[in-house]
């Protein structure tokens, strides 16, 4: 293939080429010219014809040269348009790679942000859950406290009302105990009497 052995040629080697085919071409044309223009100077049918044979040779040779030339730089022409869609190619097939590349790791990237975020608010349901089960059981618990505290105060009301009814009861038994001494001292004073009485009525 033209494509494996053509690298070896640089673009300028290649401009070198052309401009010294064209001037060999140049060269030809001029040479044949001025072959005709001195066999017309000297007169010479002879030398007329030769140098129109010469003319018409070189002139061909010059048509070859640039015909080749021509057909080379299209080659040369096609084979860089060649090149170029090749390394257009690569290039294309290496930025699509990269993009999918690209792509994959911020899909990547968007998954595991979004993986993360259902994790997250997963923990935000479980922690609000977990907030508001606090929140009623807290209630509850001051609810209990301050039925406590209620059932704390009626009990200590009444445990002063108890405390001043014993009180209460204290006083009136230790009333009541003087009124019995005094009573018992009175059964003793009748007793006495009563027994002074029938002694006296005895002895009568």
């Amino acid at each position: 293939m033209a494509t494996s052995a053509a690298p070896s040629v640089t673009p300028a080697s290649r401009r070198r080429q052309r401009s010294t085919r064209l001037t060999v071409a140049v060269v030809l044309l001029v040479v044949s010219a001025v072959a005709v223009a001195a066999a017309l100077a000297t007169g010479s049918w002879g030398l007329t014809a030769g140098a129109a044979v010469l003319a018409v040779v070189l002139g061909a040779a010059a048509t070859r040269i640039t015909s080749a030339e021509l057909a080379q730089s299209r080659r040369d022409a096609a084979r860089d348009r060649a090149e170029q869609a090749q390394a257009y190619r690569v290039m294309a097939e290496e930025r699509a790679a990269e993009h999918a590349t690209y792509v994959e790791t911020v899909e990547r990237r968007i998954a595991d942000r979004e993986a993360t975020i259902a994790d997250l608010e997963q923990g935000l349901t479980e922690a609000q859950q977990r907030v508001s089960e606090a929140t009623l059981k807290l209630g509850s618990e001051a609810r209990r406290a301050d039925a406590a505290d209620r059932a704390r105060t009626e009990l200590a009301a009444d445990l002063d009302a108890a405390e001043e009814r014993a009180a209460e009861a204290i006083v009136r038994m230790a009333e009541l105990e003087q009124e019995v001494d005094v009573l018992r001292a009175e059964l003793e004073v009748v007793t006495a009497a009563w027994q002074t009485a029938e002694a006296s009525r005895k002895r009568a």
